[in-house]
């Protein structure tokens, strides 16, 4: 393996509070990139030194080396940058999907966000503005909220809010937006009211994360007078249903040709020797966190 994220998903499995229960002795890792070594004599998919990406949510990147099957990788477009392959399947491809499978959006469209600085949030936006999409932004309040907000409008982002401003102000930091179609949420709890406020009628709130460990929470007046609809969405479980789809690989194809031209940019992050894997998974739990940790593995 050449680098691996650490995702919150990583840090849930070896806390025991994932979904996906690997069995032990087992190595974390969701993602990342390795460059093949050597192929057994009946592959012909790939060869010595290419560059490969997980193809299984079970491969466990945190490792310098491993043997598995030639099914279990897949290569990615040549000149695709390094650290953004290794940062692809669980951030950018989680924006994409939720971007695509829920509405229809189209240039010119409005999706809304809360955890707009995390690692899904920043796909979110950049993935919105290579399609033409506008993006609302709600972020907590921080120290550094101005640092903060330049950032994620750097990465294209159209509106970056709290939802205080956005509750004080809405008329004026809503200004000439169409309501949104699409709300994308990754708190819970009351966050909710304040994306189900601004979604259009027979719009959807897809829930992606829960950082607050609240329950969604859905005023009924929202489904029954607005006829929004509710969803949830786990990105393991679109990779085990479509693994080795051709809509797989052209979600792949198309996200590496964005890197390739600039359009979409790696995530903030962080890169530890492999040998600080303790600093990097204890900044990867912070809260309000906007780097990616990523590990580099290569090195002796």
């Amino acid at each position: 393996m050449v680098a691996a994220p650490i995702n919150p998903a990583d840090i849930n499995t070896i806390q025991g509070q994932y979904p996906i229960k690997p069995t032990l002795p087992a190595v974390p890792g969701y993602e990342g990139v390795g460059r093949i070594q050597g192929v057994g004599s009946k592959v012909t998919s790939m060869k010595p030194g290419d560059l490969v990406i997980p193809n299984t949510g079970q491969l466990g990147s945190w490792r310098t080396r491993l043997v598995c099957k030639s099914t279990d990788v897949q290569t990615f477009p040549d000149g695709t940058p390094l650290l953004f392959a290794a940062s692809l399947r669980v951030n950018m491809c989680t924006a994409y999907r939720m971007l695509s499978d829920f509405e229809n959006l189209q240039p010119g469209d409005c999706v809304i966000q809360n955890a707009a600085n995390s690692g899904a949030g920043q796909a979110v936006i950049q993935i919105a503005a290579a399609r033409g999409i506008k993006t609302i932004n709600i972020i907590r309040d921080r120290p550094d909220l101005e640092e903060l907000q330049s950032f994620l409008l750097g990465l294209g982002a159209t509106i970056v809010t709290t939802e205080a401003e956005l509750r004080q102000n809405e008329k004026l930091v809503l200004k000439d937006l169409p309501k949104p179609r699409l709300a994308l949420n990754a708190v819970g709890g009351k966050s909710c009211f304040a994306l189900l406020k601004h979604l259009q009628a027979s719009g959807t709130l897809v829930t992606y994360g829960g950082m607050s460990k609240q329950p969604v929470m859905v005023p009924t007046s929202s489904l029954i007078f607005s006829d929004v609809k509710v969803r949830g969405y786990w990105m393991s479980r679109w990779h085990l249903q479509n693994s080795h789809s051709d809509e797989a690989s052209a979600m792949v194809d198309e996200l590496c040709s964005w890197a390739k031209t600039g359009k979409i940019k790696l995530l903030r992050h962080r890169l530890h020797s492999i040998h600080e894997f303790q600093a990097a998974i204890e900044g990867a739990m912070k809260e309000s966190q906007t780097e990616k940790q990523i590990l580099r593995l290569d090195e002796d």
